[in-house]
């Protein structure tokens, strides 16, 4: 299949890039480059074995998605491109909404036009809001604490309302938990620009002496530390996973919801301890009061995608932790 792949350069994008190459499929990527580097496509062309289309733009250029339809024969889409950093969304929730909402509803426009009718959509756990009956099962109400989950929920909803209205749809919304750990390469991995938004990055930049300490944001929660236990899934499971979404939806018309992580939660501190055995480093941090919004414990029910998408996340906290700081290490023997 050629599949064209949004925001394909990215941390989660750039791995299921390399998964989809390993699985012979052609792959087209269009990027932004506002969270990633050009230089990225590279490295996915050495890691797949093949080459890539790729351009650079912005998935609410719709002149740009239609020259990208008209000289590809696109067989289904996996859609990546987004802001994704709940903090900053709170500050700039306009750029959110026009990012995230209008940049997908020109993609759905665009494939509509042309026929294309299959997609793999990135969405989040956050749709869950601040539930607290773990683990989070798929036919849980929806409900968002911040502007960046509340994109992911409205966007799952347009898509429901364009199955609707045209049933031959076949729509795959993934659900993520906690992606981290990075290609065994160390070729490609996290990087974000600035500091770091997600838990392990910022652990990485630390250990690396890049940052000082950690902020541990609250150890009073019910939780087997009192440190708040999120479901950390290993990003090349995590990129499994959409291979697997794509076979379902080349098979299936319909819209399905589905959770990927490993069912499984940890600890701030447990991964700060795991951390510290992979990058044999010191972690230090400070124990800082809680943030509002946040919830004790997150983690997925993986009934549904197991038995659906016959896929289950297989690697461990200590694998996340080994990948990721040895990424870290080709990065630093790079500049």
């Amino acid at each position: 299949m050629k599949i064209l792949v949004t925001g394909g350069t990215g941390f989660i994008g750039s791995h299921t890039c390399v998964k989809l190459l390993e699985a012979d499929h052609q792959v087209v990527i269009i990027d932004n480059l506002v969270n990633s580097k050009k230089e990225i496509v590279s490295k996915i062309e050495t890691l797949g074995k093949k080459s890539v289309e790729f351009y650079e733009g912005d998935i609410r250029d719709e002149e740009k998605l239609d020259e990208i339809f008209n000289h590809h024969a696109i067989d289904a889409v996996i859609h990546f491109a987004g802001l994704k950093a709940v903090g900053e969304s709170v500050s700039m929730p306009l750029e959110y909404y026009d990012n995230n909402v209008n940049g997908t509803i020109q993609l759905l426009k665009v494939m509509k036009a042309h026929g294309c009718k299959k997609i793999v959509f990135s969405s989040s756990a956050t749709v869950y809001g601040m539930n607290d009956n773990v683990p989070f099962k798929e036919e849980y109400p929806l409900s968002t604490t911040n502007p960046y989950g509340a994109t992911k929920k409205m966007i799952e909803e347009i898509m429901q309302d364009l199955y609707v209205g045209d049933a031959q749809f076949s729509i795959a919304l993934l659900r993520y938990f906690n992606p981290i750990g990075a290609h065994p390469s160390g070729l490609i991995g996290e990087n974000p620009n600035g500091i770091p938004n997600n838990l392990l990055p910022y652990i990485a930049k630390v250990a690396n002496g890049e940052l000082e300490q950690l902020s541990v944001f609250g150890d009073d929660y019910d939780t087997v530390d009192g440190t708040g236990v999120r479901d950390y899934i290993h990003v090349q499971d995590l990129a499994e996973g959409h291979i697997a979404a794509l076979e379902y939806v080349k098979s299936n018309v319909g819209i399905e919801a589905f959770n990927l992580g490993t069912g499984e939660g940890y600890s701030v501190l447990q991964v700060v301890k795991a951390f510290e055995k992979a990058s044999n480093k010191t972690v230090k941090y400070q124990v800082v009061n809680r943030r509002p919004g946040d919830i004790g414990s997150c983690y997925a029910s993986t009934q549904k995608s197991k038995n659906i998408l016959k896929w289950e996340a297989k690697l461990d906290l200590d694998t996340m932790c080994v990948d990721a700081w040895n990424y870290v290490q080709t990065c630093k023997e790079t500049k």
